[in-house]
């Protein structure tokens, strides 16, 4: 009963004053070396399952960002770093491994790459939850001068199970009621020896032992069942415990970031907005104050140069058509590669005030550490149907790559290059569209026009693709959106000595002019994009957006 009793208590313990605590807390080791950025690896955050909470302190400001495992290591790079990659044993200290390299980095903060961006001063409290399915790390740092916070905490949930408790209570009571039983069996047999009359105590022991050699008594009976269930309580702690145990992973079965990341799309849809509204204020204010130097943050390629001349032109012509503004709101749709590699290509179209028509926004970030630029706006022709791209991550291929397509990328800009300048292109029937949207025809008309009325002078057209503008997006039906410029010249030289060419007033703003006797250039950048059929279609290519821009002028 005795021994019953401390099986039972021990059992009552470990659920009550030897119980495990709910969490642990493991910390940064002093001697840790300096270093301006330090990773949290990912596996951290699923480490011993439930929510990890991290604290840290540093002295002044500090940031702590979410992102992808490999855009954090992309972001990094070769830049000296710490990376917090688990926990010792004793589960007191957090294990850091130091990679040497450059000294220094740009600040991270408000870098494109991260889904989330907490600064800080002096200390942060910080609860870790994916903001999505897949692997996430952290990046924390200073100002990528400084040494990144040291002072670095991480709880954890504990393995609170007791596979003990129960078995050791069930045994604990199985022993206490053998050991009363017992006592009864004990004091019975006293009193039966106090009842033999008079016999001999010799014929006594003969009929006892007569007795338990023909059936066991019942103090053996509860011995051996309290024996057997002790037995089968054990055997199923073991396989409890045993459970409770995390098995060991397999070494060398980790993957790169990148193939852990692979098939993620490069941009979560929150992530997307925060970029859109940046872009969105940086146009509005260059818009607004005529001045190319505000867009430098967020516009690049393009759309940049086709700005910067039109706020040229409007301040000197008032008159002159401004470009559409970019909005971010009314978001239509997102295109997004699932190509984790640089340059990446996204797209957004947008309806928002001063919108007539829907505009694709082509978004590239050409590396790590550079953010997101606009690099063309492309209103959809009128009538048009925008491809169906999935939002959850599309392919991106290169502009030679022909797999599953009618066409390819460059095979399709320069089609349309072709088919812009000459009214019998062999594309004429290869690249269409539709009745209500006349940009190929509109063009055609004016130069055939502008060469006609041309009496002084003698003028000619080409229209010739930039083919590092060419981005390729595969679309839902196993075509592709091709999105590209295309660099349009108007040349003209008179025809005889002393014949006069003339230019408009947005042509003179830029050529420092109106008049030439010697010849004048006029350049255009066009946006387009165009729908390209899956391989084994009957289907033509069909343009689905395009505009132009003046971008020079000059006299010969």
């Amino acid at each position: 009963m005795l021994l019953g009793l401390l099986t039972l208590l021990a059992g009552i313990g470990q659920r009550t004053i030897w119980a495990p605590s709910e969490t642990f807390t493991a910390s940064a080791p002093a001697d840790a070396a300096a270093a301006p950025l330090t990773v949290i690896d990912q596996k951290l955050r699923t480490l011993h399952g439930g929510t990890v909470k991290i604290n840290v302190q540093g002295d002044g400001n500090f940031m702590l960002a979410s992102g992808r495992p490999d855009d954090v290591a992309a972001w990094v790079g070769k830049t000296a770093h710490n990376t917090i990659t688990g926990v010792s044993e004793d589960e007191k200290s957090l294990q850091i491994e130091h990679a040497d390299g450059e000294g220094t980095a740009p600040n991270p903060a408000g870098s494109d790459l991260w889904v989330s961006n907490e600064n800080a001063s002096g200390e942060l409290e910080y609860t870790w939850t994916p903001p999505a399915d897949g692997d996430w790390s952290l990046l924390l740092a200073s100002d990528g001068t400084k040494p990144a916070p040291a002072t670095v905490s991480m709880t954890f949930p504990n393995d609170t199970s007791t596979p003990w408790a129960v078995p050791l209570m069930v045994l604990g009571s199985l022993l206490i009621v053998g050991g009363i039983v017992l006592a009864l069996l004990s004091a019975r047999r006293k009193n039966g020896e106090g009842d033999n009359g008079g016999d001999s105590g010799f014929a006594a022991r003969a009929r006892a032992r007569k007795t338990q050699s023909q059936d066991p008594s019942s103090s053996s009976k509860v011995t051996m069942v309290a024996a057997g269930v002790a037995a089968a309580v054990l055997a199923a702690s073991g396989t409890a415990a045993q459970a409770a145990s995390p098995s060991p992973q397999p070494s060398g079965s980790a993957s790169s970031p990148a193939k852990e990341a692979a098939g993620s799309p490069v941009l979560l849809d929150a992530q997307f907005r925060r970029i859109l509204e940046q872009v969105s204020s940086a146009t509005d204010a260059g818009d607004a104050a005529k001045d190319a130097a505000k867009l430098a943050d967020r516009v690049a390629g393009p759309e940049l140069e086709i700005r910067t001349q039109n706020y040229k032109i409007r301040s000197q012509v008032g008159s002159y058509e401004p470009r559409m503004p970019v909005r971010s709101t009314k978001l239509l749709t997102t295109v997004v590669t699932s190509d984790r590699d640089w340059p990446r290509s996204v797209l957004a179209v947008t309806q928002g005030e001063g919108n007539v028509v829907p505009q694709i926004l082509t978004l590239v970030q050409q590396s790590p550490r550079e953010n997101y630029k606009l690099m063309e706006t492309t209103p959809l022709q009128p009538g048009t149907t925008f491809p169906n791209i999935s939002r959850g991550g599309t392919d991106t291929l290169a502009a030679s790559d022909k797999s599953g397509l009618l066409y390819s990328g460059e095979e399709a800009m320069s089609g349309l290059a072709d088919r812009l300048t000459s009214a019998d292109s062999p594309f004429k029937d290869k690249l269409v569209e539709g009745d209500s949207s006349p940009y190929i025809a509109d063009t055609l008309s004016y130069q055939a026009e502008v060469v006609k009325a041309g009496e002084n002078g003698n003028f000619s057209f080409t229209h010739k693709v930039v083919p590092e503008s060419t981005v390729v997006f595969r679309t839902s039906d196993g075509g592709a959106l091709v999105l590209g410029r295309i660099n349009f010249g108007f040349e003209g030289t008179p025809k005889a000595a002393g014949d006069k060419l003339s230019i408009g007033d947005d042509a003179a703003a830029l050529a420092g002019g109106k008049e030439t006797t010697t010849g004048m250039v006029l350049n255009f950048a066009e946006s387009m994009a165009v729908y390209v059929p899956p391989a084994g279609s009957t289907d033509p290519m069909k343009l689905v957006a395009a505009t132009r821009g003046l971008v020079g002028a000059s006299f010969k």
